[in-house]
């Protein structure tokens, strides 16, 4: 899994580290669990403070921390819809050798997500 968060929020580092480690809640309430080795990446960043961070500007707005708790369920929120939105948007395909994936079908879908 990777996860790229892309915010416009004035955060700094420490910040978007924090909301990239809200992935894997995403992740979890899709019912996946994360295993040794398995390769998960989480990276954040945010556009807003360019200049400053380019040396075009000595001037930067950071986001107060106790503002941050609506972000965090954003990307909690935004991965989880992800996960579902790939499993819907699925096909059955074959790949080399003849290896086959097949598309969950929707029925089931819905069923283990109780809608």
């Amino acid at each position: 899994v990777i996860a790229i968060i892309a915010t416009d929020a004035p955060l700094m580092a420490h910040q978007l580290k924090r909301l990239a480690r809200r992935a894997p809640m995403g992740l979890a309430r899709t019912g996946t669990i994360g295993h040794h080795g398995s390769g998960d990446i989480f990276l954040a960043f945010s556009t807003t403070n360019e200049a400053a961070l380019s040396g075009h500007s000595t001037q930067f707005t950071i986001m107060p921390p106790d503002h941050i708790d609506p972000l965090f369920t954003a990307v909690t929120e935004a991965t989880e819809e992800a996960v579902i939105d790939s499993m819907v948007a699925n096909e059955t395909m074959t790949g080399r050798d003849g290896n086959t994936s097949v598309a969950l079908p929707h029925d089931l879908l819905r069923q283990a997500f109780g809608l």
